[in-house]
């Protein structure tokens, strides 16, 4: 482990340190490696930090005049810079000096005087070491505070070179022959970059470019970030005092991007992008036809053929208003992901925005989709990526305005859509409100001429399975991708997990012109796609082995229950899934057969939403149903919390701790507020009586379920008491009393004397309500229940599986207490509420042994299955000229459905990756393909590097198409897709 590591460590720690501390004393005797003489100089950069003399260092350097060295003062070694020794940069001539060069040219270190060199005894002799040169005022301030390696040479032509290793001033000879190029070619053939090109005094290094680039992507450093690191590396004491060319390294790494993104696209030689995001790359595992699939290919008839895309917006990604947006240069606007700006905003200029009602949940995206926010000139952005794989689409992230409105999200699917997709006839679109959002896209597409999708493309719906679950409960079939057939197994949420990529550099583009935040997110989403695209078959051969045991699990889950049914429920529910998959694309609403299609009994929201939209009883304030129900909600939350108390025993964890005593405050701030409100409803104020009157009440002595979670239960406050004595009860700081000022706390009787009655009405319908809710969970959980030990916990074959089994039974368990002590209380509410024969015969005591019903009962056709094995609630909802096992059959057929969806769903997904991992191997192949043309035509030109970098592509992309057919045959001995090619 790392521990023993450190411990490994440990015994060294003094001799580390001794050995530290020993660096910083010079060898001795203090003499130079190479011509014995007197050493000053020390190299830390270069191995073993060599001790050389001043015209030594300079020779050595010649090659690596980025280097950072140490000067001997006589007692130890101070910082200092390689200009100080007279190291020159020559441009051309490889780096000799040039020919043609004046042979009176002003010595290095005009103006200054020589270097002085320590003597053995400390002293500094003539020539050894430079005094302080001569500065100008209105260069700096406090020069004498300034230490020399960090002071500009006076007097000569110097560059600012910003290196990964510092900033550095070097005096830079160039070329100066009749045929030579111009000065800012020639620093860059030198591999530096100059910041301007009239009379350039910055240039950077292509490494530090590159390692800003690389530090951008991966770790989201910002510009001033790194170049406050750069300025301590030049000085780790006095980085204030190193010159600023921050604004230099933004401006030139803009243009470094540019180039880096042409050079990997292969343009050359004048040629400019002329296709719309050609300077990126997409998924190398998304069907693209020419590409990855041949010309052979059956498109419009395979499944597999379908491209799944997930669209999301992405609200950290903000950008400010710009000072000047009229004064821009766009390098490569529409070339990579971002779209098109001039197109982009005539088309929203050009569409309205129409505020859509959703008739679903509230959802963020619809609500907040005319929110704006005067200082944001984007709130962020919305992205189309490909469902499978996560790769952003070309040419398909847009600005948002406002919120995330459906016209931006149009332009962008549409986009996306158009990338690559010739022949392509189907598209599995996931959207977190594609509920809403499908509805009116056909409609908006056809009344915009800015916008296109060919009329025959076949776009079917669906939500990713994380945010499907905050939709209306009918939006579970209708749109997860379980139900989606050729979806695979995929949840529709990938596109969250590039959010944080792109997070990384979001932050700092907020302030950046548009051009410039751009091309920055541009380049961190082509990082994404690369960095995808290298690791695919890996991604695959994981996804592969997964499908495969996947599949032989869900097989042996769907057989199980395909025994248990007859032959005619097997072809009449089979005919019902593919009628339903058929026509799901023009109505979602037929995937409502994969739900219980028995009429339920109303739910206690149901009984509420009656309640209000009636006309207010007389003699009852509004908001009483709210109010109650309210009661009831915090009634259920306090057992809730009882059964947790109770199964995690007398000595819980710090971390259960902490969970009992959050909701246990939250508990009690919710009785508060309720008990306030109750003095409203309940006309506390009015009449307070005396806490020792007497109406002619009885205490109700009411028997208790003999259950294991009756802790959790109390009836002790369902008798007939006074307003004094509940509300004095109920104000108790014990956030589980059962004192609520609830109707049924006072009893019917008292509840009529003193005109409560309407209000101890409408809490026996919600009571009812709340049964009904509570014994439709627990209906739910019993079958849940005996599925799992048939089809999971019976044919567990190993300690894993078997674990894992026993944790879904005792999660269920729990859920089982629940909804028994739920249903008690409801009960014993509703006898002190007065409910009738009738009622109380609907809503029977529940007894222990209802509670353990056996499997055999759950199991279709088992010999021994009688009505009498089931409990009294579960055909309580049964119209009387139903059959009696109608709720068994409904039962079997929603499992069976789904099981054989799962199914389904898995075996499409082995299909689908081994497809996937043809057309990596087929992408791959296409790009040496295109390199190697590159590469021909380029050395028929005599282009040298562009021909050499051109096989060197090649070479990447073969290296990448031979691993992943590694890769795959490692997994399929017997099996090699590949022969075919495309």
């Amino acid at each position: 482990t790392q521990n023993d590591y450190i411990r490994e460590w440990l015994p060294y720690r003094e001799d580390f340190l001794h050995i530290l501390l020993d660096l910083e004393a010079p060898p001795l005797p203090r003499i130079c490696k190479i011509c014995q003489k007197d050493g000053v100089y020390r190299c830390p950069d270069c191995m073993h930090q060599p001790l050389l003399c001043t015209n030594c260092c300079r020779t050595t350097h010649a090659s690596h005049p980025f280097h950072r060295i140490q000067q001997w003062t006589g007692n130890f070694f101070e910082d200092s810079a390689l200009h100080m020794t007279g190291l020159q940069l020559h441009l051309g001539h490889g780096g000799a000096p040039c020919p043609s060069a004046s042979a009176n040219e002003a010595p290095p270190l005009s103006g200054q005087s020589r270097p002085t060199t320590a003597g053995k005894d400390g002293d500094q002799t003539k020539g050894d070491r430079q005094d302080t040169p001569t500065m100008d005022d209105d260069e700096w301030e406090d020069v004498d505070n300034i230490p020399l390696h960090l002071r500009p040479p006076v007097g000569s032509k110097h560059l600012t070179i910003v290196d990964v290793t510092g900033v550095h001033f070097v005096l830079v000879r160039p070329c100066q022959c009749l045929n030579a190029e111009s000065y800012p070619l020639q620093l860059f053939r030198a591999k530096l970059c100059p910041s301007t090109f009239d009379k350039p005094s910055t240039a950077f290094t292509f490494s530090v470019l590159d390692d800003f680039l690389r530090d951008n992507v991966e770790c989201g450093t910002s510009g001033m970030n790194y170049y406050s690191k750069l300025r301590r590396v030049t000085s780790n004491v006095f980085p204030h005092l190193v010159v600023d060319r921050y604004r230099e390294l933004l401006r030139v790494a803009r243009q470094w991007r540019l180039l880096k993104l042409l050079k990997w696209s292969g343009f050359q030689d004048n040629m400019n992008p002329s296709k719309d995001g050609d300077l990126v790359i997409f998924c190398t595992a998304c069907p693209q036809p020419g590409i990855n699939v041949g010309p052979t290919a059956n498109l419009d008839e395979s499944w597999k053929y379908t491209r799944a895309v997930v669209m999301d917006g992405n609200f950290k990604a903000e950008h400010m208003h710009e000072r000047r947006p009229d004064d821009q240069v766009w390098l490569m606007d529409g070339c990579g992901f971002m779209v098109r700006n001039p197109p982009y905003q005539a088309y929203l200029k050009a569409t309205p925005h129409i505020t859509e009602k959703s008739s679903c949940n509230n959802h963020k995206a619809i609500s907040q989709a005319s929110a704006s926010r005067g200082k944001l000139n984007s709130t962020g952005v919305g992205a189309t990526a490909c469902a499978r794989h996560g790769c952003f689409y070309p040419h398909s992230i847009v600005d948002f305005q406002k919120g995330e409105r459906q016209l931006n999200m149009d332009y962008s699917l549409t986009h996306a859509l158009s990338y690559n997709m010739t022949g392509i006839e189907n598209v599995l679109c996931f959207y977190d409100i594609n509920c809403a959002y499908m509805k009116n896209l056909r409609r908006h597409i056809e009344s915009s001429d800015l916008l296109h999708l060919p009329p025959s493309l076949r776009i079917t719906a669906g939500i990713g399975m994380w945010h499907v679950h905050g939709h209306k409960k009918e939006c579970y079939t209708q749109y997860s991708p379980l139900f989606i057939k050729g979806a695979g197994w995929v949840d529709g949420e990938i596109i969250e997990t590039l959010w944080s990529t792109l997070n990384i550099v979001s932050a700092s583009t907020r302030g950046m012109t548009s051009p410039h935040r751009q091309e920055l997110l541009d380049f961190q989403m082509n990082d994404s796609n690369f960095m995808k695209m290298i690791r695919m078959a890996d991604s695959l051969s994981r996804k592969l082995k997964t499908a495969r045991a996947s599949v032989v699990l869900a097989r042996d889950a769907f057989e199980r229950f395909n025994k248990a049914i007859t032959p005619e429920q097997q072809r009449n529910w089979g005919r019902q899934e593919e009628t339903a998959l058929l026509r799901r694309v023009h109505d979602p609403s037929v995937m409502d057969v994969f739900e219980i299609q028995l009429k339920k009994a109303p739910t206690v929201h149901a009984v509420e939403l009656r309640l209000l939209e009636k006309s207010p009883r007389q003699g009852v304030h509004h908001g009483a149903a709210s109010w109650i129900t309210r009661g009831l909600a915090i009634e259920e939350a306090e057992i809730i919390l009882n059964i947790y108390r109770k199964d995690n025993g007398p000595n819980p964890s710090e971390l259960k701790r902490l969970t009992i005593a959050r909701r246990a405050e939250k508990l009690s701030a919710d009785r508060s507020r309720f008990i306030v409100d109750g003095r409203i409803y309940l006309r506390v104020d009015d009449e307070f009586e005396r806490s020792d009157e007497s109406d002619g009440r009885t205490d109700l002595t009411l028997g208790q379920d003999t259950l294991d979670d009756e802790d959790a239960v109390s009836n002790d406050g369902y008798s007939d008491s006074s307003l004094v004595e509940v509300f004095g009860r109920a104000s108790s700081n014990d956030p589980t009393s059962p004192y609520l000022p609830l109707p049924s706390k006072f009893g019917s009787a008292y509840c009529k004397a003193k005109k409560l009655h309407r209000l101890a009405q409408m809490e026996l319908e919600l009571r009812m309500g709340q049964a009904n809710d509570a014994l439709h969970g627990l209906c739910l959980a019993l079958a849940d229940k005996a599925v799992i030990f048939r089809g999971v916990v019976r044919p567990a074959t190993n300690y894993s599986m078997r674990t894992r089994a026993w944790q879904m039974i005792h999660s269920i368990d729990t859920s089982v207490k629940q909804c028994a002590a739920i249903y008690r209380q409801c009960r014993l509410a509703m006898i002190a509420l007065g409910a009738d024969s009738d009622i109380l015969d609907r809503y029977q005591e529940l007894q222990k042994s209802h509670l353990s019903a056996t499997a055999a009962a759950f199991t279709q056709g088992a010999h021994d299955h009688r009505d009498s094995h089931l409990p009294w609630f579960w055909t309580m909802d049964i119209p009387k000229d139903t059959d009696s096992k109608s709720w068994l059959s409904e039962f079997y057929r929603i499992h069976w459905l789904r099981a054989k969806a799962a199914k389904d769903r898995w075996e499409e997904e082995n299909e689908l990756v081994t497809s996937e991992f043809v057309w990596v191997v087929n992408f791959f192949q296409y790009r040496a393909k295109r390199w190697n043309e590159i590469y021909m035509a380029k050395k028929l030109a005599g282009n040298r590097g562009a021909a050499c970098y051109a096989a060197r592509q090649q070479a990447v992309y073969d290296r990448l198409a031979e691993q992943a057919e590694l890769i795959w045959q490692g997994m399929n001995a017997d099996d090699n897709p590949f022969h075919h090619g495309m």
